[in-house]
């Protein structure tokens, strides 16, 4: 269950509803009104308690139902609602002698919204209740039904729990009864299609952090000689046994089927130490199971496979939300060049205009190629997001920051890129002419595509303003929408250069090259070196000092080779000629990449350590759990989502959650402050992120007792924010 406030809302109101019979006792004796029979309705919904049978005989049970009348774009949930929202509950006030049973639920839906699945109903539906009707009741006499109904109401955009007061008399008459005329028929069809018991054996196995089912016998023993089930679905009756997002894989057998599918967050802490029980819903029928742990049951596999039952046209194209997602793109990939992540790509981008500001054709061709390597290191991030994910990855925009080697290669690379820039060798010296000199830059329009390469890999951390909507939209439509807003995203980011790079007037505004130009290269080296040392301060977060010190040596042995490969040059340029300078300088590169490589596999497969206490505002390791427990408590609750790669997060962590009066002002709420680490890959900061529309860090949340979902704050925080959003006055 990730919704978990949410959740605490739903039972502060089913608490307090709790008591709500006593209260309206109260208020009948003091001649309040009491609930009329029929509908009851608010903006979102409609309900009422209506019978199956015109009347109810003496000594039987009688079955009534809540009737939900749903508005277009809002839901109801089933008794586990998956992701977000809560189940529909019902509190009674009945007659002497009759008593109410549990609601027979319908099959419900799934609703998937964004990385979340949701389990309920939408338009309407009939929730049966079967009520004894205590043998000793008169016949004629009429039984007063009384319920609250706590429904939880939720659209994509909120959710809003309603208390309903229904009522309604029953007569009681002797004989069988005829069905209710207005509704009876669509309640005896739901009690009737309802899943049930239906003698079916099932088995439950947990590995490597799958679950897997099988059931055979009771109706799926009929497979192997009728009809065969072309989709199946398990539906679990407790939250956190599976992850409800997650597709579920199966294969029919002769006797039964199998079902496998992704293990949620209490089954992998936890381990299988019972009975999983749920409904198994077939284009057959759907029935009730109850699966114990052991090895899996013969029969059920061999005959085929099966699907899910979802088909992307229970996902309709919204091109309005298309639209929106590519606009807010193109404007965060403006935004994106303002934010810290992509400083260390400007001292690219200025020796890059310092260079060709007096040649137009040379400017726009560098312009272009800037774009095209910036759409291209795009399109290729996006396409393998989108394909892990499809695969069942929970991943996020700068996933590749979370694996060591990756930012080990990354250091190296700022590393060699600086060292270009200080002229310690030189590409493509041979193409610049023997009067240029040593050109600290790529060739032409090479060096402009690897800045374009090299500007979204190091952007990649970062999330701008309008990057995360239009980002937590594109990951959930059709892969060619999805790409497209990618591409948008990075023509944002190449714009400003490109606009630049085709404007003269500008560019003929900056000095005429000469002696100036290898000095501003040079300084510009420095924020290349600042990027390596920050990588490699993520890196000792992401592992150990052991590989630590292996990629430090990695480091040395690349300076060497590049300073080796800049005297190889220089020699070459007097006329000196020789291979075995040249395979020097290979086997040191060689021998350097080799170290960064070691150094990354023997980084700790654990995440990193939870979050230490950050100036004066202590902090503990983020949980669904641990605010749920703060909430009980009545306590706020300010979450950061963060990452040593994310330079935004550590900015806001320096200015505004390390401010003395951040610290006070919390501590005058009484508030908890909790950090969710995901610096290394962890699946269910992942799932966080999604269910608020985000790809990534960072991301705060602000949670208030009493409100169902908590308050997104902005992206650039300041402790005036925090202590606004607390409600605190400015000192």
């Amino acid at each position: 269950m990730r919704l978990l406030a949410a959740l605490l809302v739903w039972l502060t109101f089913a608490a307090s509803a709790a008591a709500a019979p006593s209260a309206l006792d109260e208020a009948l004796k003091a001649g309040a009104a009491a609930p009329s029979a029929g509908p009851q309705r608010t903006e979102r919904i409609e309900a009422e308690l209506v019978p199956m049978s015109v009347w109810a005989a003496p000594g039987s049970t009688a079955i009534v139902a809540v009737r939900q009348k749903i508005q277009p774009g809002w839901h109801t949930y089933w008794r586990n609602q998956g992701d977000s929202g809560g189940p529909t509950t019902l509190d009674w006030t009945l007659p002497a002698g009759v008593k109410a049973g549990q609601i027979v639920w319908p099959l419900p839906e799934r609703q998937r919204l964004q990385g979340l699945m949701n389990y309920g109903y939408s338009d309407a539906v009939f929730l049966p209740v079967p009520v004894d009707i205590p043998a000793d009741a008169r016949p004629g006499q009429t039984l007063r039904l009384k319920v609250v109904a706590h429904v939880f109401v939720c659209s994509d955009q909120m959710c809003v729990p309603e208390d309903l007061d229904l009522a309604l008399d029953l007569q009681v008459q002797d004989g069988a009864a005829p069905l209710d005329p207005r509704h009876g028929a669509a309640i005896q069809s739901v009690v009737q299609s309802a899943p049930r018991p239906a003698g079916i054996e099932a088995r439950a196995q947990f590995a490597d952090g799958q679950l897997t089912l099988t059931a055979t016998g009771g109706p799926l023993a009929e497979i192997g000689t009728g009809a065969a089930p072309t989709w199946a679905y398990f539906f679990p009756f407790e939250g956190g046994v599976i992850d409800h997002a997650a597709v579920q894989t199966g294969q029919r057998g002769p006797d039964g089927l199998t079902l496998s599918v992704a293990a949620g967050r209490s089954l992998s802490a936890d381990g299988l130490t019972g009975p999983i029980a749920g409904v198994l819903a077939t284009n057959l029928g759907a029935w009730e199971i109850s699966a114990t742990p052991g090895p899996a049951l013969p029969g059920a596999t061999g005959a085929g496979a099966l699907t899910s039952g979802e088909t992307p046209a229970q996902a309709p194209v919204d091109l309005a939300a298309f639209a929106q997602a590519a606009l807010f793109a193109l404007l965060g990939g403006l935004i994106l060049n303002l934010m810290p992540c992509v400083f260390p790509i400007l001292a690219m981008k200025a020796a890059a205009l310092s260079r060709s500001a007096h040649h137009p054709g040379e400017a726009r061709r560098d312009g272009l190629a800037f774009l095209a390597g910036v759409l291209t290191t795009f399109l290729i991030l996006a396409g393998a997001l989108l394909a892990l994910r499809a695969g069942g990855q929970a991943l996020g925009w700068g996933f590749q920051l979370q694996s060591p080697g990756v930012v080990a290669g990354l250091a190296l690379l700022m590393l060699a890129v600086a060292l270009n820039l200080s002229g310690v060798f030189h590409i493509g010296a041979g193409l610049q002419g023997a009067g240029s000199g040593p050109m600290s830059r790529l060739p032409g329009a090479l060096g402009a595509f690897f800045t374009g390469v090299l500007a979204v890999v190091v952007a990649a951390p970062c999330t701008a303003p309008f990057m995360a909507f239009a980002l937590g939209a594109a990951l959930l439509m059709p892969w060619p929408m999805a790409l497209a807003v990618f591409l948008m995203l990075g023509l944002g980011l190449a714009l400003p250069y490109v606009l630049i790079s085709f404007s003269p007037g500008l560019l003929a505004r900056l000095p005429r090259p000469g002696p100036w130009m290898e000095g501003l290269r040079n300084l510009l080296a420095f924020p290349m070196y600042g990027a390596a040392l920050w990588l490699v301060w993520v890196f000792a977060r992401q592992t150990g000092g052991d590989a630590l010190a292996l990629l430090f040596t990695a480091g040395l042995m690349l300076a060497l080779g590049l300073w080796l490969a800049g005297r190889f040059q220089a020699a070459r340029t007097l006329g000196h000629r020789g291979l075995l300078p040249g395979f020097a300088v290979l086997g040191v590169l060689v021998l350097a990449l080799g170290l960064a490589g070691i150094a990354a596999r023997s980084a700790p497969l654990a995440g990193p350590a939870s979050a230490e206490p950050s100036g004066p505002l202590a902090s503990q390791p983020w949980s669904p759990e641990a605010v749920q427990t703060a909430l009980a408590e009545g306590r706020p609750v300010l979450v950061n989502f963060t990452a040593d790669w994310c330079v935004t997060c550590k900015i806001n962590e320096g200015a505004a959650l390390s401010s003395r009066r951040t610290a006070e002002t919390l501590k005058a709420h009484d508030a908890v402050y909790l950090v969710a680490d995901w610096t290394r890959r962890d699946d269910a900061i992942t799932a966080e992120l999604e269910r608020h529309g985000r790809s990534g860090v960072p991301l705060y949340l602000l949670y208030t007792p009493g409100r169902p979902e908590p308050r997104i704050l902005p992206q650039l925080l300041t402790d005036g924010v925090i202590i606004d959003a607390l409600g605190a006055k400015k000192s």
